[in-house]
This record gives structure tokens, C-alpha cells and sequence, in this order.
């Protein structure tokens, strides 16, 4: 229970006239009956306020919610009292979201409801908690405020912006990825495993007739290829320190899971297993799995992975996936590589490639090219150009001993990541070297 402002402004409003009474006796009477008066109103008025009913309320909102996107949350408040009430409604959102739209006052008629409506952009993944719903009641003169806790906490989950790998999905759906830079080639008769009978199409290898088949029907028919299926990719991801870098809203971390889930995507679509293994933190390990549903699966066992301040330990992520991981796979190891990290990353790729193809898929600070591309003014820009430059030549010899070893290497800046990375996935189905 407190003082609603227009019971302070009486109060003032009340001293004042008693400065005043003070200066003029005659007054003094009428400021008693004045402070009588208001006293009554006071009684009366907080008594009815302890009358107010407990309030229904019901929150509205996604069990999922894309993180660094506006959602909308709804409230109801019932009244199951007799009179008509005012209130003003605040929701105890997650700490780490941004919310517009509160607090907000309603008035809810006797017996009935009303609705109102916010925004709430997720700032964090993982598992979020709001709590009760806040509501401040007016007394019937308004002089007045008691705050009432209604309703229960809440979980949802944040999850990865999941339009963004939507936006995918129905580029992919519609044979239209290369409309975002997603290069699928198709070659004619050539493939890894057999698909099916067509019939002949100008262009077609006279090796790719179907002879019998051709003598049968009295026709020309060819046999179409596709790219070997059953076969796996699995994600090695570094939750270490170097992936808590950050050029955007989203943190190296962030771009690398939504680079993730489309290669999941597009993976499974292709007939192949997907699963991962997270290191430099909590292990996380999820045996490759098929199925166009699988994609669901990776979702929920990702959603909460943060990144850490441990450092990234290669041999030993590399070891403990090798212990649990039999079959030879695509493994597409997601890092943020520096040049004094290349030396030890170089047993543990070599340890990997005894059974599997390793792809290295590496992420480069977009500030570093900015600063390369910015106007030198003055005796501190040209010393952070000069020392930029020394970083990235480092970097790029790091890189360069890297590929030398014969390592298949992406170094993209982070939003470039999830469609250079299935490039590079659809480049190795089509050359078979899986």
C-alpha cells in the first residue's frame, strides 16, 4: 500500500493551508475541518482498496522465441468483483530482453477482462524465466495505490533466429538457392549413386544411356545420378573464449550456431546424419542422426550453448570425438582461429583426418577490414592501420601453413559463414571425397 500522487498533492495542498492559518488565526478552524475531512476520505478510501478482489491474469506468449527479434506478449486481467477497478499493469520479463510497451493502465469493468499488449526482444539464448505479473491498484477515489504479485513464473526457451534459417528453408524448398548466394551445381549423368530412368535430354553423356532399357521401350533413356547419401557431418564447436567476440548484435558464437543450423538443414534434406560435439566448456555431444525432423532436435539441444572463458583445448575435443565417433564423417571443426592457436590445432586435425574429412571453418573480426578500409588521419590511425596489418599478415600465414598441411580452410567474416559453409559442404558431396 502507498500514496497515490493526488493524495500527496492534497497533502501539500493541505500544509499549505495550514502555513497559511498559522499567519491568520481565523483560518485555523477551517484547516481542522479541512484535515478532518481529508482524514475520513482517507479511512474510506483505503478501506475499500483492502476490498479489491484477487485479480485473474493470464500471459500469452511463444514457448520459443527468436533471439534479437520482437515478439508480442499478451495479458489478461479478470475482475471478479462487483465493481469496476483501475490499474496499472507491469510484467516482470526476463532480465536479459528489452520490453516497449509497459507499464500500462487499464480499467476493468466489474466482472469482466481486459487485454493489453507489449514487445519483447530477446537479447540472450537459452532458458528464460518471466516472473509474476505486477499490478498496481487504484483506489476508488484514487488517493491510494496497493501492488498486487498475480499470475505465476513462466519459462520459455530463446532459441537461434529461426526465421533467418526459415528465409533458407524456402529458398531451398523453391530450387532457389542460388538467389542467396548458395551455388548448387548439377551435373548431368554424373553422381555417386544411382537415382533413376529418364528420359533422353539433349546434353546427356552417351555414357549415361540406359541400353537395355532403351531397347525395351523404343526410346532413348538415360540414368540420372545423385550425390551419395547416408552420410554424416558433424559440427565440432568451440565454446571457448575466442567466440565470445562480437562485430554486431550477435557474437561470433551467435553467427556460428545459425551457420549450424543451416548446414544442418541442407544436410538432412540431402539424405545425410547430422549431430555435433561442443567443447571449451560443458561438453555437449549428439550422435549423428537422420530425418527432415532431425533438424527440430539440433534446435533444442543448441539453443542454450553459450560461449565461455576457457580456453579452447583442440587435442582433447579431437580425442574425445574420435572415442565417439566410429564411422567416417564430414567433420567441420567452427573456431575463431588466431596465428599462436595454428601449432595446436595442427595434432588435433591431424588426429582427426585418420578417419575423417576435416573442415576448418575459421572467423574473421569484420572490424579488422574497416580498419583496413578507413582513411589514415593522423599519427594514431596510421599506428592502429600499421599494427592491423601486422595482425592480419600473421593471421594469414597462420592460415597459409594451414593449408599447406592440407587442410580445407573457410576464414569469412561471421555473417558470410552460414552460406560460404554450405558451399563448401555441396563442393565435397559433389566431388565424392567423402
Amino acid at each position: 500500500m502507498k500514496p497515490a500522487r493526488l493524495l500527496l498533492a492534497l497533502a501539500f495542498a493541505w500544509f499549505l493551508f495550514g502555513i497559511a492559518a498559522a499567519v491568520w488565526p481565523e483560518l485555523e478552524l477551517a484547516w481542522a475541518i479541512t484535515g478532518a475531512a481529508l482524514l475520513a476520505l482517507l479511512l474510506i478510501d483505503v478501506a475499500l482498496l483492502l476490498r479489491a478482489p484477487t485479480f485473474d491474469t493470464l500471459r500469452r506468449v511463444a514457448s520459443s522465441l527468436p533471439v534479437g527479434v520482437w515478439s508480442h506478449v499478451q495479458l489478461r486481467i479478470g475482475n471478479p468483483g462487483k465493481r469496476a477497478w483501475r490499474v496499472t499493469v507491469f510484467d516482470h520479463y526476463p532480465q536479459q530482453s528489452e520490453a516497449e510497451g509497459l507499464p500500462q493502465p487499464l480499467r476493468i469493468a466489474a466482472g469482466g477482462f481486459s487485454e493489453l499488449s507489449y514487445r519483447l526482444r530477446p537479447l540472450e539464448r537459452g532458458d528464460q524465466n518471466f516472473g509474476q505479473v505486477q499490478v498496481l491498484v487504484d483506489s476508488p477515489l484514487k488517493l491510494w495505490q496497493r501492488s498486487r504479485m498475480l499470475g505465476a513464473a513462466q519459462a520459455v526457451k530463446v532459441y537461434p533466429n529461426f526465421a533467418e534459417v526459415a528465409k533458407y528453408t524456402l529458398f531451398a524448398t523453391d530450387n532457389r538457392l542460388s538467389q542467396i548466394g548458395i551455388k548448387k551445381h548439377r551435373r548431368r549423368g554424373e553422381g555417386l549413386s544411382f537415382h533413376q530412368l529418364r528420359d533422353y535430354r539433349a546434353g546427356d553423356a552417351l555414357r549415361q544411356i540406359d541400353w537395355k532399357a532403351t531397347a525395351r521401350l523404343q526410346r532413348l533413356i538415360s540414368r540420372e545420378y545423385q550425390d551419395e547419401r547416408d552420410q554424416q557431418v558433424v559440427f565440432l564447436i568451440d565454446c571457448g573464449r575466442r567466440m565470445l567476440a562480437k562485430d554486431d548484435a550477435l557474437s561470433h558464437f551467435d553467427h556460428a550456431l545459425n551457420a549450424v543450423l543451416l548446414l544442418s538443414y541442407v544436410a538432412l534434406r540431402q539424405g545425410d546424419a547430422v549431430g555435433f560435439f561442443a567443447f571449451a566448456g560443458p561438453q555437449r555431444f549428439l550422435p549423428p542422426r537422420k530425418g527432415a525432423l532431425s533438424i527440430n532436435t539440433v534446435l533444442n539441444n543448441v539453443y542454450d550453448l553459450q560461449p565461455t572463458t576457457h580456453a579452447s583445448d583442440y587435442a582433447s575435443a579431437a580425442s574425445e570425438l574420435l572415442k565417439r565417433l566410429k564411422k567416417r564423417s564430414l567433420v567441420v571443426l567452427v573456431t575463431n582461429l588466431r596465428d599462436e592457436d595454428a601449432e595446436e590445432l595442427r595434432p588435433a586435425i591431424t588426429l582427426l583426418r585418420q578417419r575423417h574429412l576435416v573442415v576448418l571453418a575459421s572467423l574473421q573480426e569484420a572490424v579488422l577490414n574497416q580498419v583496413a578500409q578507413q582513411p589514415v588521419q593522423g599519427f594514431d590511425q596510421a599506428l592502429l592501420l600499421a599494427s592491423t596489418d601486422i595482425y592480419l599478415e600473421q593471421r594469414r600465414q597462420a592460415h597459409q601453413a594451414l593449408k599447406n598441411f592440407g587442410v580445407m580452410m573457410l576464414d569469412v567474416e561471421p555473417a558470410q559463414l552460414p552460406v560460404a559453409l554450405v558451399n563448401r559442404y555441396l563442393d565435397i558431396k559433389l566431388s565424392g571425397r567423402l
